[in-house]
């Protein structure tokens, strides 16, 4: 009999990844958390590699998987959480190619080449996967071209293999607004009124927090989710609903 599930999360050092990690563990799952930074030496098992990177070089690719596979056993995968993603901004004017490509061989390509590439394992313990977009996926702002439509074609990506891997697996994505971590908090630096009026647009009165991301990943993941493939759940808070008057 197996034990517990197996969870593999990509971008676990960033902030939404360290509180994925902790909500599956708590929640009994054996978790192998990724990062293309070193490991930290927080969590018992870990993997060191660039997603981005793992889009462009097969080699490299195949490696990756291999390691992957040997940890999963022989048990498989039960949830796949593409977490990993770049944030690169820039005005239409002066998108360079080298950003396009580093945001979608991150954001886009390189999820679907993990996913591809560990179908036998998810199909082996019945398991999912949960794609980590945005809120840009459907309302964006200035300088987030880049962004915005990587995430917008990972929406597209998980309604796609929803329909052309039923009922092998389930894939389904959720899209954060603004949420609650180190790097938004940096962003607002010295000016805490900022961040206040930011909460204040959003129909709750208040921007997300990382646990609630998780929270929702453990419910798309678990038996109770099982009718859901293909979702498209928003974490939003209310704002990609909300119109606002000019001042």
């Amino acid at each position: 009999m197996k034990n517990r599930p197996t969870a593999l999360v990509t971008g676990a050092r960033g902030g939404i990844g360290v509180v994925l990690v902790e909500v599956l563990l708590d929640a009994g799952y054996r978790v192998i958390a990724t990062d293309r930074e070193p490991h930290d030496g927080t969590h018992a098992e870990y993997i060191q590699f660039d997603i981005g990177r793992m889009a462009r070089e097969e080699n490299y690719r195949s490696d990756v998987l291999c390691d992957i596979a040997a940890l999963t056993g022989s048990e498989g995968l039960d949830l796949l959480v593409n977490n990993a993603a770049v944030q690169l901004l820039n005005r239409t004017d002066d998108v360079a190619a080298s950003e396009l490509r580093e945001t979608f061989d991150t954001n886009l390509i390189g999820p679907f080449f993990l996913i591809q590439g560990l179908l036998a394992e998810l199909e082996r313990a019945g398991g999912s996967v949960v794609n980590i977009s945005s809120v840009h996926a459907t309302a964006t702002k200035p300088g987030f071209v880049a962004y915005a439509t990587s995430k917008a074609a990972l929406v597209g990506l998980t309604r796609s293999l929803a329909v052309d891997l039923g009922p092998r697996i389930r894939v389904n994505c959720v899209l954060p607004a603004a949420t609650d971590t180190p790097m938004l908090r940096a962003g607002f630096e010295g000016d805490p009124q900022g961040l206040e009026r930011l909460g204040a647009m959003h129909p709750i009165g208040r921007i997300g927090t990382p646990r609630e991301v998780a929270q929702v990943v453990l419910f798309l993941a678990s038996d109770a989710a099982k009718i859901m493939t293909g979702a498209a759940v928003a974490l939003d808070g209310g704002i990609g609903i909300r119109l606002h008057d000019p001042v």
